[in-house]
């Protein structure tokens, strides 16, 4: 039962590997990510040239995008405002209200919005309880804060099998 909550509706390797012209076709209007080992490497100060195409490919889309992250110092502002887009910080992921805030900024409904992020528990998780169509991708970078290593060690026992159900899912 609780494996339904942790498993995304797709899996992606990368951020950048998630086509913004499916995510249209597929009825996607808006993409909540995570920040830290989804958009940038955990700790680092700006997005690479990579990620910063693969948002202007989301806008050329007509997708509208906002950042989640539980951080909540001054680095996640200047990496949104690097991407031009809005940010929700302090979230508490896998706790609802942020997941709500960024479709309240974006305008768009839990069912026309992708979350796209590199956690089971948080990400993955909070995106689902609220509706919308997750995607897990794989985290840029072990470093991580040290609480997020100690839950990683917890996501491995599940994440092997929530990747193995989503390629079956896929193949059927």
């Amino acid at each position: 039962m609780i494996l339904r909550w942790l498993t995304p509706a797709c899996y992606v390797t990368s951020v950048v590997g998630v086509d913004p012209q499916r995510l249209v076709r597929d009825g996607i209007r808006g993409v909540v990510l995570d920040l830290d080992n989804t958009v940038v490497a955990w700790d680092a100060p700006a997005p690479t040239e990579a990620v910063r195409q693969w948002v202007d490919r989301l806008r050329r889309a007509g997708l509208k995008a906002c950042i989640v992250s539980n951080n909540f110092r001054d680095r996640p502002r200047a990496i949104a405002e690097a991407l031009g887009i809005p940010v929700v910080l302090a979230a508490v992921k896998p706790i609802p209200w942020a997941f709500r805030r960024a479709m309240t900024i974006m305008g768009i409904p839990a069912r026309q919005t992708a979350l796209i992020g590199d956690q089971l528990f948080t990400d993955i998780l909070g995106g689902n309880l609220v509706g919308m169509y997750t995607i897990l991708v794989d985290p840029l970078s072990s470093q991580e804060f040290p609480t997020t290593k100690l839950v990683r060690r917890l996501e491995r026992l599940v994440r092997a099998r929530v990747i193995d159900r989503i390629q079956a899912r896929q193949k059927a």
